[in-house]
C-alpha cells in the first residue's frame, strides 16, 4: 500500500483512489509572467516522479498542470515590456516548456489555461451567489463570503476570527468582510477584460483552479498539489469556493512541496533572490539539477548552493560510473530483485525518494562488485535494474559516454578534446611522455577528466 502524507489531515495515510486502479490528480502551475526559477523546479520535478511512480505501481494517472495566464503581474510586466499581455504569455509557456523538458519533466495529461476557461468560471460564480456565498460588490467585483462556509481554515488550521483579527477592508473596496477575496474584478480602463454578468472584467486568480479542476477532473478528485506557498490563502481558498459550488467534499488528498532556501529564506521573485532553471543549467547538466531536487524527500526544505549542486553532480557521476562500458541486460530477461522490493518500500512511504536514492547506490556499487569479480552477465543484468529504478526516478536515461561528455560552456568541444587525447597517444607511443603529461594536465586545467583503460582512453568533463 502507498501511505501519503496529506496536508488536511496531517499524517500519512493509506492511499485509496477514488476509482480504482485510477488517479486524477491537480497541481497548480505557473503564472507565466517570467522565466521559472529553481522553486518552481522543485514542484515541477516532484510531481512528475509522484506521477512516474504512480504509472510504475499499475495506475492509471489523469495528471492535470494548470497555466495562469491572465493576472496582475502578467498585465504589469506586459505593460512594462510595451507588449500585449498575450505575447508575454506565449512566449514564457514556450520557456517553460523548454525548461521543463530538459529537466526531463514529461507533460501533464492536460495543461489547462485560464484564459480558455472564462465561461466555466462565470458559471461557478454563478452558483456561488445563488448559494449565498458570494455577492456582487457595487463597483463592479464579486467577492466570496468567507463566512458563509463553516470549514474555511480546516486545511491551513487558521481560524476565521484570528484572520479578522486586526484586518480592515481598504477603502477603495467594496468587502463585507476583510477575509473576503475576490472572485470577479472589474476591468480598470484600457485593461483587459471579458464580458460578464457584473460588467466586463476578469476572474480573481482562486477561482480559476476551482473551475478548471472540477471541470478537468470532476467535483471530487484524489490528489491535489502545489508549492508551499500555495496552501493559505490560494488552496485554502479553492476548497471554500469550491465545496460551496458543488455541495461535495474538493479533494482527497493534498500534497505540498517543500521550499526551495537560500541563505535561510525562501527562494522567491518577490525576495530577489531567485535563480532562474535556464541560468543553473548553463553551469550544471539538467540531469544534475534534477538529481539534486530528486535525492530529497519532496516535502522538506532543499538548500540551495553551489557546493550541494556540485555534490550532486558528483553522486550522479558514481551512478554513470558503475553503468559506463556495461550493457545492461534486456529488462524483460531481469526479474524483480530484492532492490526492486527495498525500492518500492521507500517510495511507498509518502515517495521517499532519498530512500530510493539509497537504492540506486547500492545496485551501482553491486555492478562495480561484479566487474571486479569478472562476473560480467551479473554486471549486465544489475545494469538494467539500475537503468529500470532510475527511470522512475526519471534518471539514468542517457547514454553514460553522453552525460559524461555533455558541454556545459567549456571552450574545448568533443572534437578538439579527440585530437588532443589522440596527440597524448602519440606522445606516448614516442616515449615523450611529458609531453603526454602536459596534455592532460592542459585538459584537467579545463575541466576534462581522462580515463585510461585496457580498451584506450576515456574522457569525462568534470
Amino acid at each position: 500500500m502507498i501511505r501519503i502524507y496529506n496536508t488536511l489531515s496531517q499524517q500519512k495515510e493509506t492511499f485509496r483512489p477514488i476509482e480504482p486502479g485510477k488517479v486524477r490528480m491537480y497541481v497548480c502551475g505557473m503564472t507565466v509572467y517570467d522565466y521559472c526559477h529553481l522553486g518552481h523546479a522543485r514542484v515541477l520535478v516532484a510531481f512528475d516522479v509522484i506521477t512516474r511512480y504512480l504509472r510504475h505501481r499499475g495506475y492509471g494517472v489523469h495528471y492535470v498542470r494548470n497555466i495562469t495566464d491572465i493576472d496582475d503581474k502578467i498585465l504589469r510586466r506586459a505593460d512594462e515590456n510595451s507588449e500585449p499581455y498575450e505575447q508575454l504569455t506565449e512566449r514564457m509557456i514556450q520557456a517553460m516548456h523548454e525548461d521543463e523538458a530538459r529537466l526531463g519533466v514529461l507533460p501533464p495529461s492536460e495543461e489547462p489555461r485560464a484564459t480558455a476557461y472564462i465561461a466555466e468560471i462565470i458559471a461557478m460564480i454563478h452558483k456561488l451567489i445563488a448559494g449565498g456565498h458570494a455577492y456582487a460588490a457595487g463597483n463592479g467585483d464579486v467577492y466570496f463570503a468567507v463566512d458563509s462556509f463553516d470549514g474555511y481554515g480546516k486545511l491551513s488550521k487558521k481560524k476565521l476570527e484570528d484572520l479578522l483579527a486586526g484586518a480592515r477592508v481598504d477603502v477603495q473596496e467594496a468587502k463585507r468582510s476583510p477575509a473576503d477575496f475576490a472572485l470577479w474584478k472589474a476591468a480598470k480602463a484600457g485593461e483587459v477584460s471579458w464580458p460578464s454578468p457584473w460588467g466586463d472584467g476578469r476572474p480573481g486568480w482562486h477561482i480559476e483552479c476551482s473551475a478548471m479542476s472540477t471541470c478537468c477532473l470532476g467535483d471530487t478528485f484524489d490528489i491535489h498539489g502545489g508549492g508551499p506557498d500555495l496552501l493559505f490563502p490560494h488552496h485554502e481558498n479553492e476548497i471554500a469556493q469550491s465545496e460551496c459550488a458543488t455541495g461535495h467534499t474538493f479533494v482527497n488528498t493534498w500534497m505540498h512541496a517543500g521550499a526551495i532556501r537560500v541563505n535561510r529564506e525562501k527562494m522567491s521573485k518577490s525576495l530577489g533572490n531567485f535563480f532562474t532553471i535556464r541560468e543553473i543549467m548553463e553551469t550544471y547538466p539538467a540531469e544534475v539539477v534534477r538529481y539534486f531536487l530528486v535525492s530529497s524527500h519532496y516535502r522538506s526544505q532543499v538548500d540551495y548552493s553551489e557546493e550541494n549542486l556540485a555534490e550532486a553532480g558528483r553522486t550522479l557521476t558514481r551512478l554513470y560510473h558503475a553503468l559506463r562500458g556495461v550493457l545492461p541486460a534486456k529488462a524483460a530477461d531481469v526479474p524483480e530483485t530484492e532492490h526492486d522490493q527495498r525500492f518500492a518500500e521507500a517510495m511507498d512511504d509518502d515517495f521517499n525518494t532519498a530512500g530510493a536514492i539509497a537504492v540506486l547506490h547500492a545496485v551501482a556499487n553491486e555492478i562495480n562488485q561484479h566487474r571486479r569479480d569478472g562476473r560480467e552477465e551479473d554486471a549486465k543484468r544489475s545494469a538494467a535494474v539500475l537503468v529500470r529504478l532510475g527511470g522512475v526516478l526519471g534518471l539514468l536515461q542517457q547514454d553514460p559516454e553522453a552525460f559524461f561528455q555533455a558541454d556545459t560552456g567549456s571552450e574545448l568541444n568533443a572534437e578538439d578534446i579527440e585530437a588532443l587525447i589522440q596527440a597524448r597517444a602519440d606522445a606516448r607511443k614516442a616515449k615523450d611522455f611529458a609531453e603526454a603529461d602536459r596534455i592532460r594536465d592542459t585538459l584537467l586545467e579545463k575541466g576534462i577528466i581522462l580515463d585510461d583503460s585496457r580498451e584506450g582512453t576515456s574522457w569525462r568533463r568534470a
